[in-house]
Parts: structure tokens; sequence; C-alpha cells
């Protein structure tokens, strides 16, 4: 396990390219979000996904998030079929979108649903790192426990089962704001942080 301090404002891009390195050979690190820190592994690599899921002890029933770097690249990954203008204001954002998955997307990372969770972090390195490829975004802890606030705290819980660990400073302590999008009108399945409020009426 590697620890490294990075810009939160203007990221270096040697750091972020070391990062997506490892990930790219399916290896795993911890990144800043715009909420908690990120345990993340490439959307495309199972054998990463496996590891994420044996890091954090959770169980395979529960899906992962990702994280990508735009809206456009949701269309990759999802189905956005309304509400498209609404997603706009709130991302990035602190907010995971629940949209329905595209058929390519594996069934590891969504526990066998048809369902994926999205976000776009406003966060510069967060979303550097996943400009090439969607990451997972599931929080950087083992399940049941909190999220340290700090990246050498997590070091210490996740030791060197993890190939990187990305310092952006400190985080918060509140996880993200979870509304499910396949319905209509779409609800909140869990209140985190929020950064605006919200108009979930979709025409």
């Amino acid at each position: 396990m590697k620890l490294i301090q990075i810009n939160p404002q203007n990221p270096e891009k040697e750091k972020i390219k070391q990062a997506i390195n490892i990930l790219k050979d399916d290896g795993t690190i911890v990144y800043p979000t715009d909420t908690i820190y990120g345990l993340g592994a490439s959307l495309f690599s199972d054998e990463a996904i496996e590891k994420v899921y044996h890091l954090k002890n959770r169980s395979k029933n529960k899906p992962l998030s990702v994280c990508v770097s735009k809206i456009a690249d949701i269309h990759k990954i999802a189905y956005l079929d309304k509400g498209e203008e609404i997603i706009k204001k709130i991302l990035p954002g602190p907010y995971t979108i629940i949209l329905k998955k595209r058929e390519h997307i594996s069934s590891l990372l969504t526990a066998g649903t048809d369902k994926i969770g999205v976000r776009i972090p406003n966060n510069k390195i967060s979303r550097e790192l996943c400009r090439e490829f969607p990451i997972t975004a599931t929080s950087a802890n083992i399940s049941g426990g909190t999220v340290p606030e700090y990246a050498e705290d997590i070091a210490e819980k996740l030791g060197e089962s993890v190939d990187l660990i990305i310092d952006g400073g400190k985080a918060k302590s509140t996880p993200s704001t979870v509304i499910d999008w396949t319905i209509n009108p779409p609800k909140i399945l869990r209140k985190g942080a929020m950064d605006v409020k919200l108009d979930l009426n979709i025409e």
C-alpha cells in the first residue's frame, strides 16, 4: 500500500495517471470525493470488483455505486430516460442517482439487479480519476463501520489490502443522498449530504 498527497484544487497529472494505471491493472485505490472517501476499482474488471467486496467484507447481495466524470458518461452505463435537466442541476454534487443499468454492466457490481447507483462528485480528484472509465464509488470502510475523515486513518483500517490511498485532505462525515430515479416521481432512499433544495417532479 502506498499513500500519496495530492492537490485538491489542481490535482497533479502524474499522480492521477499513477492511480489510473493501478486501476487498469485490476488494482484498488482510496480516493476523496465531495462527501466521504471512496474505494475505487475499474467498473470493467470483475477481478477488481471482487477485491472491493473482500476489502470491505461486504455481502455480494449489496450493490456497489459508481463514479463517472460527466453527464454524458452516465448514458454509457445506464438508461437516463427522464429528468436529465434536473440531474444536470444537482450533478456534480453529493448525490447518488439510481438508474436502470445497461446490459454490458457486470451483475457482480449490481448484486444481480438491473439497477446501478451513479455519482458525479463535486470534486476534481475523483472526476479526473474516472475520465477514462467509470470506477466504483463505495465508501472506504469495513461494511457497517464508519468512514474515517482522514486518509491516514483509512490506511490503518484497510492496511496493505488496498494498492494506493490518495490523501486529498479531510473529508466530510456525511455520505451522499441516494435518489431512486427509476420511479416517477423519483424517491429519496437515503437523506445524506445535500447542496440544493430538491424538486423531483418530472413531467
